[in-house]
């Protein structure tokens, strides 16, 4: 890539460097500018730009992001992960599920050491992650980057997995605690909250439960008869703390037929863990300090076995190094609050729903219930899809444009099967009052249907309807057409991947490839208000003319954007032209 200044005059097809206001308009850096664009230079009087120009075997940024993400994780799906669609050449990667991410940090090094142009963050090796969790980012530094360079780096990462969700395998166990003589059981009590606590977030039920005098003896039996039940690891609360391997809680192991694997660990607070196994299940002899909320040693393990990571006496001997967690204030507590959005997390239903059924995500799993919030990190938008199916159809002489077929299911049914295969978190469809037909064809479908009393009055009345259905949840919504057939998942995914509100980036707008502004437009929360003010039959447009430092277009729909079906010709059009007879664009 060649990167400098050049004559305006010879600027067509380079992409621009830094944004610049023409005539009270922002013409944003990263576009290519096309030969409107270096008129509209010319005519603010200005001589030479910043730009970028690409060389053969370049890879635009986005491009480039994507490659490298498709290197990193081979399936997602697979790895516990969500890959989020390239924008501004960065992709981001989170969480699908709760567990812990390994992270092949030698990996990140050899991909990090190829070109400081392609780069690559991550969380910490053996971070506890909750559903939307940012785990980590590509990032494309420059517009463009030789194909070899993002080629080479990805070859760097090796065939090994670099990144890997460890789901919560492990959900039952068994808990028991010792009786030293004179204790209150208040005291007891307390002890066995706080770990019951821990286990809760960690997805961790109590299978069972005992309090036994604090003798090898007594101990020995409890842990036998917990072996035996559902529990799939087993926790000793002592009375009093282990201070040998010979001491009553891992004598009393061994009595059971068990094996000692570690006693103490270079973590504090924690020093006085041991672990063992009898049978097939994990034995984890608790220190003193979980009956605080605090982190310890502990929580570390615990947070491993119940995601089925091994831990043996050499793991636990690499917890040294930053396992000084004594007296740190901006350590995560276990029991830390669920945040806004564990709590106002859709959830799924079945079939049509009403206006005030929420509907979960298809791209981006619901946060677990259980799950704690975790400090420092971003997770991704709530986003919600609109599907603006009210309108009366009066140019189609007797039919319903969104009735008609394609592919073998009417145009409605196609629309809101697309808008639930992005990654939004739930589809809600604005209908006409009583439209029985157009209800019907969406039958089975997961979203959320508003019937419209108003939609005489026009799409304004439809997208007032539509905000108002929205949970407090919900942090932008995507305002998309019944009656455009060649919008998808993609389209929805990258309106999605660009809306970043500390950018200022909050009205996310699709464009063709020449820059006219079409549809779907994705609408931050701050706009919410004004959408609720329209009236008429002009849509949102007065919101995006009266924010446009908000605005950012969104290119790769293509024609798609200005594609809809408003008239039976239209439809015959469109149809020969997707037949072969001939592409002629159906535009507004």
């Amino acid at each position: 890539m060649r990167f400098g200044q050049v004559a305006v005059a010879r600027a067509q097809g380079a992409i621009l460097a830094h944004s610049t206001n023409i005539d009270g308009q922002r013409m944003r850096k990263g576009r290519v500018l096309s030969a409107a664009d270096v008129a509209a230079l010319k005519a603010a009087g200005l001589a030479e730009v910043i730009v970028a120009r690409l060389e053969d075997g370049d890879l635009l940024e986005d491009a480039a992001a994507e490659m490298a993400a498709a290197a990193l994780v081979a399936e997602p799906a697979e790895a516990g992960l969500h890959v989020q669609a390239p924008f501004t050449g960065r992709v981001n990667l989170y969480a699908a599920r709760p567990g812990i991410l390994r992270v092949d940090a030698a990996a990140v090094a050899r991909f990090n050491g190829v070109d400081e142009a392609v780069t690559l963050a991550t969380l910490p090796d053996y971070a506890r992650v909750q559903p939307r969790d940012m785990l980590a980012t590509v990032k494309i530094l420059p517009f463009a980057v030789p194909g070899a360079t993002v080629a080479a780096a990805c070859a760097a990462l090796g065939l090994a997995p670099v990144l890997t969700v460890h789901g919560r395998m492990r959900r039952r166990a068994g808990l028991v605690a010792t009786r030293v003589p004179g204790m209150k059981d208040s005291v007891i009590e307390k002890g066995l909250g706080s770990v019951r606590d821990r286990l809760a977030a960690l997805g961790l039920s109590v299978a069972s439960e005992a309090v036994v005098a604090h003798e090898e003896t007594a101990l020995r039996g409890a842990l036998e008869d917990a072996a035996h039940g559902p529990a799939q690891m087993l926790l000793i609360l002592g009375g009093s703390a282990t201070q040998d391997r010979g001491d009553v809680g891992p004598a009393a192991l061994l009595a059971a037929g068990g094996r000692l694997d570690r006693f103490g660990m270079p973590v504090d607070p924690g020093n006085l863990l041991f672990l063992g196994v009898l049978g097939d299940t994990p034995v984890i002899g608790l220190p003193g300090c979980v009956r605080s909320p605090a982190l310890n040693g502990a929580d570390w393990v615990l947070e491993r076995l119940v995601s089925d990571i091994p831990v043996d006496a050499r793991d636990i001997a690499a917890m040294g190094v930053g396992g000084l967690l004594k007296e740190i204030p901006t350590r995560p507590q276990p029991r830390a609050a669920r945040s806004r959005r564990e709590n106002h997390a859709p959830k799924d239903t079945d079939g049509l729903a009403d206006a005030a059924a929420p509907v979960t995500s298809q791209g981006l799993p619901a946060p677990s219930p259980a799950g704690e919030a975790t400090a420092g990190q971003t997770p991704p938008p709530l986003v919600a899809a609109l599907v603006l199916a009210a309108g009366a159809a009066r140019r189609m002489h007797g039919r319903d444009k969104l009735l008609e077929e394609i592919d073998g299911q009417p145009l409605l049914r196609r629309v809101v099967a697309r808008c639930r295969d992005s990654a939004v978190c739930a589809v809600h469809v604005v209908l006409p009052a009583q439209n029985e037909a157009r209800r019907a064809a969406l039958t089975g479908m997961k979203a959320a249907l508003i019937e419209n009393f108003e939609a005489a009055e026009g799409m304004a009345s439809s997208i007032r309807n539509g905000i108002r259905s929205l949970g407090p949840e919900i942090d932008a919504v995507i305002l998309v057409l019944a009656d455009m057939p060649e919008i998808g998942p993609s389209h929805l995914d990258r309106l999605i991947a660009s809306y970043d509100p500390d950018a200022s980036r909050e009205i996310c707008r699709a464009v063709t490839a020449s820059g006219r502004p079409g549809h779907p437009v994705l609408f931050g929360r701050r706009f919410f208000e004004n959408l609720l003010h329209l009236e008429g039959d002009e849509g949102a447009r007065a919101v995006i003319a009266a924010a446009e430092e908000f605005v950012v277009d969104v290119p790769g729909a293509d024609e798609a954007a200005v594609v809809d079906l408003d008239t039976p010709e239209a439809w015959d059009a469109w149809r020969a032209a997707r037949t072969g007879a001939g592409r002629r664009a159906v535009q507004r």
